[in-house]
């Protein structure tokens, strides 16, 4: 990375999940430096705001240049809302507002690129299975994004909150090399936290990483062999009982479309797990992000 600190960029809307995720990953990561983005989209101020400024001029032209202006002091305002968050969480902070026109995900993946972090962070409102809204900022996030995306869950039950503090790092292994990654990624972020790698379905052999002992894959048993769904529930069973602050899982690096359609492991893990989960792009899917519709 070139740096001491982790450089998170966090995407903040002003919304109670967006504000816990910041603590709970400062709990995750201490030290870290937050980039806190508030995405600008129209129509570019709150509703009770347009109301107030359409009363107060008769010219269309003078209420949008009203409208902008002050949507763009209340967009200042959350970023920096968030910022003062992840300060008082013990992280650094800047703030960053983003003015676009919409597809707000794959706008936060070239945020991203921009100003060159190591983490995205999330927070989500708790949708699962099939209450998932395709489409939505963190899901099409989490797709087009080239670096670890962190995706944290509202609310924490409180002995899930817990582990944050000291909990073991739950890896995804299946021998492959989007497993290998999110591996690495795991112990490049967490060097002091207990790795727990768990195989689902299959015995996997001991993984060796230089210079340390080889490390053991534990097995568990999905109670439907192959599905993804089913995958994803043994995983978090395995977090529960090891306790673990965090879930990392490689991605495949299929299509939006098809992702959520047919319900990869780490889709399904994101929307069932109810506990932090990072996905760790594969190095040969980390290179230019196409836009939705291209």
């Amino acid at each position: 990375m070139g740096r001491t600190a982790v450089r998170v960029l966090v995407g903040y809307d002003g919304s109670l999940p967006a504000g816990v995720a910041i603590e709970e990953c400062a709990r995750l990561l201490p030290g870290a430096h937050a980039v806190v983005v508030h995405l600008w989209t129209p129509p570019f101020a709150s509703e009770q705001l347009r109301r107030r400024l359409w009363r107060g001029t008769q010219q269309v032209d003078a209420f949008v240049a009203a409208v902008e202006r002050e949507g763009q002091r209340e967009s200042d305002r959350v970023a920096g809302m968030g910022v003062a968050l992840a300060r008082t969480a013990g992280w650094t902070a800047e703030p960053l507002t983003v003015r676009c026109y919409g597809g707000e995900g794959f706008e936060f993946t070239e945020v991203a690129r921009k100003v060159d972090a190591d983490l995205l962070l999330f927070g989500s409102r708790g949708l699962g299975g099939t209450r998932a809204v395709l489409g939505s900022v963190s899901d099409m996030a989490v797709h087009y994004a080239t670096q670890p995306a962190l995706v944290a869950p509202y609310p924490l039950l409180a002995a899930d909150d817990e582990a944050l503090n000291q909990g073991p790092v739950l890896v995804a292994w299946d021998g492959s090399a989007g497993a290998a990654n999110a591996l690495a990624e795991a112990v490049r972020l967490w060097p002091q936290r207990q790795i727990v790698l768990i195989s689902v379905d299959h015995d996997v052999e001991p993984v060796s990483l230089a210079g340390e002992p080889a490390m053991t894959v534990q097995r568990v048993n999905s109670r439907h062999e192959g599905s993804a769904p089913a995958i994803a529930d043994a995983l978090a069973a395995a977090a529960r009982d090891h306790r673990a602050a965090v879930m990392v899982l490689g991605s495949r690096g299929r299509s939006a479309g098809r992702e959520l359609i047919v319900g990869s492991v780490a889709m399904s893990t994101l929307h069932r797990a109810h506990r932090m989960v990072m996905i760790v792009h594969s190095r040969e899917e980390s290179g230019t992000a196409t836009a939705p519709g291209s």
